[in-house]
């Protein structure tokens, strides 16, 4: 898994390569990729950011997929616990996921400034914290960590930064 989320890349290929790897897990699992479930998907991947629950409603509104907050928050759910997407805590947001399918412990790099979010894999940390934790008969099941501080952009634009926090 390569980090994903401050490079530029072909932001349409990222979503047709993401969207494919979710139709494959779905089938492969026996899981139903619901029109608004594939709908919420593709608006996490189109905005490559992290959005709360009632961002996401906004846009199913609009699309005429549902107007109340269950909707949004079970297509989420059903995301997140089959992997396809992340929540990030310090931002109580949600962000689609750069390894869909893949068992990891991403660490979420979070811009102060913009909010954009970089999915990243944490293998040295995650073995870190597992053998922690084995070290005192804690078993592990998640992993996932969340580091703050300024993405590519705003380093170059630290004048912008300061302007955000104000």
């Amino acid at each position: 898994m390569e980090t994903k989320g401050f490079e530029a890349h072909d932001h349409t290929q990222c979503i047709a390569s993401a969207m494919g790897a979710a139709e494959h897990l779905c089938d492969e699992q026996g899981l139903q990729l619901t029109k608004v479930r594939r709908r919420v998907l593709e608006i996490l991947l189109e905005k490559h950011r992290a959005m709360g629950a009632y961002e996401v409603l906004d846009h199913l509104r609009e699309e005429g997929l549902g107007s109340q907050p269950p909707v949004a928050y079970r297509a989420l759910d059903f995301l997140v616990t089959n992997g396809l997407a992340h929540r990030i805590e310090r931002l109580n947001a949600f962000i689609a996921c750069a390894a869909p399918g893949e068992s990891h412990a991403p660490t979420f790099l979070i811009c102060r400034s913009c909010s954009s979010v970089a999915e990243t894999p944490a293998w040295r940390a995650g073995r870190a914290l597992r053998n922690a934790a084995s070290e005192v008969g804690f078993e592990v099941e998640r992993v996932a960590i969340e580091a703050e501080g300024l993405c590519p952009s705003c380093q170059e634009h630290p004048e912008a930064a300061r302007e955000a926090q104000a």
